[in-house]
C-alpha cells in the first residue's frame, strides 16, 4: 500500500481548484498516467467545452466476465482551500500525522479515485486478472456544479455504458460504520441581487434613501417563516413521494442528536424538534432552502458608516426527486414579484435534479453485503444523500443503478480546512472495491428490471 499512498500524495499536491482554473492540464496528465501505468486505456474528451472529461477502460482478465461492466464516477477537481489561516498544514503539501493524511481533496475526491485504481491493480495480479470490465468517468468540474458534463454523457453514451455505477464519495460515521447512499438530492443554487444606487453613501442619508441590504433581507424574510416553512408558492410542485420501503429504511437509519450537536458545536436545538419531525426523514426526503452567504456594505474591522449601494445573497435549495431546478427559479422570481420585490434580480448558478436508484436492484444488495464482509461492522445504506452531484444525468443517459461509497470518515472535513482521510480507511476502501468487483458479475445474474426515479 506504500506506493498507493505515495501516488495519492503526489496527486494531492496538484492544486486542482476548478473554481480558480488552477492546475487542470497537469492534473489531467497525472490521472491519465496513473491509468495507463496499470495497463488501462484512456481518452481525454474536451471538444464540448469545460475542463476535460477523462475516459478510462480496463478489460476483463482471461478468466473474467467480459459481458459485465462496472463504471466508476470520480472528479479530479477540488474545493478552494480558503481560509488558509485555519489550516494546521499547507493544504497542498500532503502531510501524514497520527495515521491521518491531511490535504485539500484527500476525501473529496482524490483519495477515492486512487483507492479504486489500486484495487484494480491488485486484481490484475490475481489468477485470471480483472473479474469484469471496468470503466471510469473522471471529470474536472464537479466542485462548480458540473456545468459541462451533460453534453459529454449525451454524446458519449455508448462509450460510458455499463451495468452499474459506483459513485464518488462515502465514509465512516461516528460509530465507524461505513455509510453509503443509492441516490442524491438535487439543487437550485441561486444568487439574489438588490441594487439601490450607483455608489455607496454616507449612512446619514438613510433618513430618506432606501437601503439595498435591508430590502434584500426583507425579501428573504418573505420566503421562509420562523418555523422554517418554505413559503414560496410552487416550491413543492412535482415531488415524488418516497415508497413505504424507503420510508422504513430511513426510519431505521442511525442518528445521534448529541453527536451532531457536538460535531458542529451547535448553539440551538435542531429545527426539526419543534415540529416533531424525525431528522432522518427531513435529511433524506425533505427539500431545503438555505442562505449560504450575504454580502453588502462594510464588513471589516471597526466602524464605517456606509449605506451600501448593493446587496447579494447566495441561496441553496436542495431538491428531492420530482422537483425541477428551473421551476424553483421561476417560482422564486414570481414570489418576489408578488411581494413587491420585482427589482431584485435572481440568477441560477447551479441547477441539478435529484436521483434515486431502485433500492431492490441486486447491485445495491451486492455492494451492501460486500461492505459488511470487509468492514465487519454494521453498514448504513440510505436511499439518497443530503448532498448533490450530477447523478441524475447518469441515470437519465445510462439507465443504471448507482451506489456511492468511499474512504472518508466522520472527521474528514470535506470542503473545510484540515480535510483528511485516515490511512486505515484508505486501505479498507481498496479491499472493499476489490471484494465488490470480484462478486460483481455473479450478483447481476439475478438482474431485475431497473425502475430508477429519474424525473
Amino acid at each position: 500500500m506504500t506506493d498507493a499512498v505515495t501516488n495519492l500524495q503526489k496527486y494531492l499536491s496538484l492544486q486542482t481548484v476548478s473554481a480558480q482554473s488552477k492546475a487542470i492540464p497537469e492534473t489531467v496528465a497525472y490521472v491519465v498516467k496513473q491509468i495507463e501505468d496499470i495497463n488501462g486505456e484512456t481518452i481525454v474528451l474536451d471538444e464540448l467545452g469545460g475542463n476535460p472529461v477523462i475516459y478510462g477502460y480496463f478489460a476483463a482478465g482471461e478468466n473474467g466476465d467480459s459481458t459485465k461492466t462496472l463504471l466508476f464516477y470520480n472528479h479530479y477537481d477540488v474545493q478552494p482551500p480558503e481560509p488558509l489561516e485555519e489550516w494546521d498544514t499547507d493544504p497542498f503539501e500532503p502531510t501524514i500525522i497520527d495515521g491521518k493524511l491531511f490535504a485539500r481533496g484527500a476525501s473529496d475526491n482524490k483519495g477515492d479515485l486512487m483507492a479504486r485504481l489500486t484495487a484494480i491493480k491488485l486484481l490484475q495480479n490475481q489468477d485470471g486478472g480483472l473479474p469484469c470490465n471496468v470503466k471510469f468517468l473522471i471529470e474536472g468540474e464537479e466542485e462548480i456544479g458540473s456545468p459541462n458534463l451533460a453534453p459529454y454523457l449525451e454524446k458519449y453514451q455508448e462509450l460510458f455504458q455499463a451495468d452499474a455505477c459506483i459513485w464518488e464519495f462515502g465514509g465512516k460515521d461516528e460509530k465507524e460504520r461505513i455509510s453509503m447512499v443509492a441516490g442524491i438530492k438535487g439543487m437550485a443554487y441561486l444568487e439574489l441581487t438588490c441594487v439601490g444606487a450607483d455608489i455607496d453613501m454616507h449612512s446619514s442619508v438613510g433618513a430618506y434613501v432606501d437601503n439595498a441590504a435591508w430590502r434584500l433581507v426583507q425579501a428573504l424574510a418573505t420566503m421562509k417563516n420562523e418555523q422554517n416553512d418554505i413559503l414560496v408558492e410552487g416550491f413543492y410542485d412535482g415531488i415524488i413521494e418516497p415508497t413505504e420501503e424507503e420510508k422504513k429504511v430511513v426510519s431505521e437509519l442511525p442518528f445521534n442528536e448529541e453527536a451532531v450537536i457536538d460535531l458542529y458545536g451547535l448553539k440551538r436545538s435542531l429545527i426539526t424538534k419543534a415540529k416533531g419531525i424525525d431528522p432522518r426523514t427531513a435529511m433524506v426526503f425533505h427539500p431545503t432552502m438555505t442562505i449560504c452567504g450575504l454580502d453588502s456594505g462594510y464588513t471589516g474591522e471597526g466602524a464605517k458608516t456606509v449605506l451600501p449601494k448593493i446587496a447579494k445573497a447566495k441561496l441553496d435549495c436542495r431538491l428531492v426527486p420530482g422537483q425541477d431546478p428551473n421551476h424553483i427559479l421561476l417560482s422564486v422570481k414570481k414570489h418576489l414579484e408578488k411581494h413587491g420585490f420585482n427589482d431584485i434580480e435572481v440568477q441560477m448558478i447551479n441547477g441539478q435534479k435529484a436521483y434515486r436508484s431502485n433500492y431492490n436492484h441486486p447491485f445495491i444488495d451486492h455492494v451492501l453485503e460486500s461492505a459488511k464482509e470487509v468492514y465487519e461492522n454494521d453498514v448504513i445504506l440510505s436511499p439518497n444523500a443530503a448532498g448533490t452531484g450530477p447523478m441524475y444525468i447518469f441515470g437519465e443517459h445510462l439507465k443504471l443503478p448507482i451506489v456511492s461509497t468511499g474512504v472518508g470518515w466522520v472527521g474528514s472535513k470535506a470542503h473545510a480546512p484540515n480535510e483528511s482521510i485516515r490511512i486505515k480507511d484508505f486501505e479498507d476502501g481498496i479491499v472493499h472495491m476489490a471484494y465488490m468487483l470480484n462478486g460483481f458479475s455473479s450478483a447481476l445474474e439475478t438482474k431485475v428490471e431497473s425502475t430508477e426515479v429519474n424525473n
